[in-house]
């Protein structure tokens, strides 16, 4: 059995947690409930996502 193995697209996994963490409310744990933390992930997808829409809109 391999100590380590590839898995493959798990950089898109690592770099969706950076871009999360690059944001303050999901970087630290704030919210007492869960669904409360998943809604805050939701909103700083759609944040980054429109972000990311405007800049190439240019």
């Amino acid at each position: 059995m391999p100590l380590f193995a590839v898995v493959p697209r798990r950089w898109v996994v690592e770099r969706t947690i950076a871009w999360l963490g690059r944001c303050r409310r999901p970087s630290k744990d704030y919210e007492y409930l869960p669904v409360c933390s998943e809604n805050a992930i939701y909103l700083t997808m759609a944040m980054l996502l429109v972000r990311r829409l405007a800049r190439s809109a240019r």
